[in-house]
């Protein structure tokens, strides 16, 4: 009517382009029409395109001032008219797709079709978008419509509402017209169109669906995941928005189908570790494409060790245990050649073992972790207390930095050896584990950073410490730092408020220096910094944050309701929508390293690193705000990234790291952290079950192992 009315064709209303349309094939749409009256026999059409306002012109009202149903409605090639038979229409306006829910709403002074006990009075433009942003808001899911009279609305049902699905489209009744309300028979979960039917669910058994959708397709059998492209849940952008309340039977239909996702990742976890286990068992890393195994971190079954919790939470509890006698008959630090990195030591092998232990109680685990942590030691031998990036594990080892920063420490790597050596400690009986590691933090702290932000580079050859650059990250050599100030406090129970006070003077910091705000969709992101220039570069190990900031508003010693707990909190789902940008944006699903925000036209663009590694960062954030918040949207996000995992990594034997996220080409590497943490959280993400608790009981260190506070982890003597 609105393209008829203004001597438009269909096609000039969507547009003659992609860029033009209002409408695009493939995806959902939020349309609304409305025909408010506005003097005698005149009335307003107003038209409403996702949120936005489309067209709006004025008209003599045609409609029918009578109670009879003679009004005639046309949904997909179907047409009824004061009858119960559907009769296809000999030109039918064919929507090639799907329409899940038809609703009408009386809102003028008198009913025409049924009774109205609660109508909402809209007469003027602006009551129409607040009406539109409020429907908008609640994102196709009548449930949360139902609820809109918490935001303003005094309507809280539609008066007629219509509602079907693909599987009975052809075979609607004729309960248009009914007085009541119609039941919802589907969820329609967020504007971009998740639905789940209850023609689909009802009577498939939970492993059975996982099967049907994973076991013994070929890929080139299956349907191909495709992104749905950038600039969705543009809602979600500035950190503000909060989804409508989900009822218990809404929650539970989304909990249903989280399990069967969940059971999908699960999959992917046994065919990863099927291939480790044929081709490269025991060995550091497995090669995914050559079908080979290599011995690149010293020869310590790197990848086995950084498994072991992931098996543990998935149920893989046989593999577990055949892992575990692995460690005990094969793991022997004495025979690494060569040096390895403390910090990748610490995070990846000391830290696997721990939480093995931590989940199992099993002491071959906290054997062979004091053992490891006793060699690791030597790397605190230097004049400053401050550790040496390299050490060598074998009886006599020496330990150094390492060449190419020859006289510095990384900051990140001094920051991140604190939880896994104070549980130690606690475990163990052992005080020195936590003594030497706290010190050199402290020592660090000693500096008082401008801001809170510490350079990259820390000079630890000399008799005193001293920055040994002038360079701020949040991404590499920097990220992990400011991470552990938070969770040093939580895993000792909230009690050292220094490192609290210390983490909230850094994140301030980083909120006034470093977030800053991209054209033309205003994205946020955080920036870097050297010799007080600032570098408009986003690191995709940076997508940390997100979740680290959630987790300390959550925590705030003010309260999560303080005015720093929320900005906080605000600015953590800005950078989780940001770095969900940075995947939904490229053609194959996944992200870059990293991306400039350096050009007004597109927000961003990928640097010169445009390669994928199965990075976990993104997915932890997810999971952070997930378990915080029990917003789906984050499992929505987390789910369309394991798809393009699916996609494009997979290989016979594992997963492959791509070497350009444009052209989807492989590379022959698969880092040990995609099982140790990219499936742990893609799995913890669709789980509800899970015991982990990140407000009273858990810390993750920086690998995602699990560890428990230390006030929970019984000492030598229990």
């Amino acid at each position: 009517e609105y393209a008829l009315t203004n001597n438009k064709s269909c096609r000039t209303l969507i547009g003659s382009n992609v860029k033009d349309m209002l409408v695009r094939e493939g995806q959902w749409h939020h349309i609304v029409l409305f025909a408010t009256h506005t003097s005698g026999t005149d009335e307003r059409i107003s038209l409403y395109v996702n949120d936005n306002l489309a067209g709006r012109h004025a008209q003599e009202s045609h409609r029918l001032p009578s109670y009879k149903m003679e009004s005639k409605t046309t949904v997909g090639r179907y047409t009824t008219q004061d009858g119960p038979e559907f009769v296809p229409l000999k030109n039918n306006f064919d929507l090639s797709g799907r329409v899940g829910m038809l609703s009408f709403w009386e809102t003028g002074d008198r009913p025409l079709l049924s009774k109205v006990s609660n109508q909402m009075k809209i007469k003027s433009e602006s009551e129409e978008d607040h009406v539109v942003k409020s429907l908008n808001r609640a994102g196709f899911d009548i449930r949360a419509i139902r609820e809109l009279s918490n935001q303003g609305l005094t309507a809280k049902a539609p008066t007629l509402l219509y509602t079907f699905d693909k599987g009975n489209q052809s075979k609607a009744t004729d309960d248009l017209y009914t007085e009541a309300p119609r039941v919802v028979n589907e969820v329609i979960l967020g504007r971009n169109g998740t639905i789940i039917s209850e023609h689909q669910m009802k009577g498939v058994p939970e492993a059975k669906a996982v099967d049907d959708l994973t076991k013994g397709i070929p890929k080139h059998q299956r349907t191909a995941f495709v992104p749905s492209g950038g600039n969705r849940y543009a809602e979600y952008r500035d950190g503000t928005y909060v989804p409508p309340y989900l009822k218990e039977t809404a929650r539970s239909e989304l909990n249903k189908l989280a399990r069967m996702r969940k059971g999908i990742v699960k999959k992917a976890v046994e065919h990863v570790w099927k291939g480790y286990k044929k081709y490269a068992y025991g060995k550091d890393e497995l090669l995914p494409l050559s079908n080979s195994g290599q011995n690149n971190w010293g020869g310590m079954g790197t990848t086995l060790v950084d498994s072991l919790s992931t098996l543990w939470i998935v149920g893989m509890k046989d593999e577990f245990y055949q892992a575990r006698d692995w460690v005990r008959k094969n793991l022997n630090f004495d025979k690494v050649e060569g040096a390895v990195s403390v910090f990748e030591t610490t995070i990846r092998n000391l830290g696997g073992l721990l939480s093995a232990y931590d989940l199992s109680g099993d002491k071959v685990f906290l054997e062979k972790a004091d053992d490891l942590g006793m060699r690791l030691m030597r790397a605190f031998e230097s004049r400053t207390g401050i550790p040496y990036g390299e050490v060598e594990l074998f009886d006599g080892g020496r330990s150094y930095n390492t060449g190419w920063h020859s006289n510095e420490a990384v900051l990140s790597e001094i920051g991140t050896l604190q939880v896994e050596f104070r549980y130690l400690a606690k475990a163990t009986g052992k005080s020195e584990y936590a003594t030497d590691v706290m010190r050199a933090l402290d020592e660090l702290l000693k500096l008082d950073a401008e801001n809170g932000l510490y350079p990259t580079f820390i000079y630890n050859t000399k008799q005193e410490l001293g920055f040994g650059n002038s360079e701020i990250s949040i991404g590499a050599m920097g990220d992990s730092f400011y991470e552990y100030l938070l969770k040093v406090w939580l895993q000792g129970g909230k009690r050292e408020m220094k490192y609290r006070r210390m983490y909230d003077k850094s994140i301030n910091g980083i909120l006034e220096k470093l977030i800053h705000m991209s054209r033309p969709t205003y994205l946020t992101y955080v920036a870097e910094l050297k010799r007080d220039r600032v570098i408009h570069k986003m690191d995709h190990l940076s997508c940390f944050l997100g979740g680290n900031l959630a987790l300390g508003a959550y925590t705030h010693p003010d309260g999560l309701d303080s005015v720093i707990a929320q900005k906080q909190l605000r600015t953590g789902k800005q950078l989780a929508y940001t770095c969900y940008q940075m995947y939904a944006r490229s053609k194959s699903g996944l992200s870059p390293e990293f991306v400039k925000f350096d050009t007004p036209k597109d927000d961003f663009v990928k640097g010169h690193a445009p390669y994928y590694i199965l990075r976990p960062e993104t997915t932890e954030t997810f999971f952070i705000l997930y378990h915080l918040t029990k917003d789906p949207v984050y499992r929505e996000w987390g789910w369309e990234i394991f798809q393009a995992i699916e996609e494009h990594c997979k290989t016979d034997a594992g997963y492959a790291a791509i070497r350009d996220v444009d052209t989807m080409q492989q590379d022959n590497r698969m880092e040990s952290f995609f099982l140790a943490e990219t499936l742990k959280y893609l799995y913890l993400l669709q789980d509800d079950s899970t015991e982990i608790d990140l407000l009273n009981t858990h810390v993750f260190n920086t690998e995602a192992h699990p560890l428990r506070r230390l006030n929970l982890v019984p000492g030598p003597s229990q």
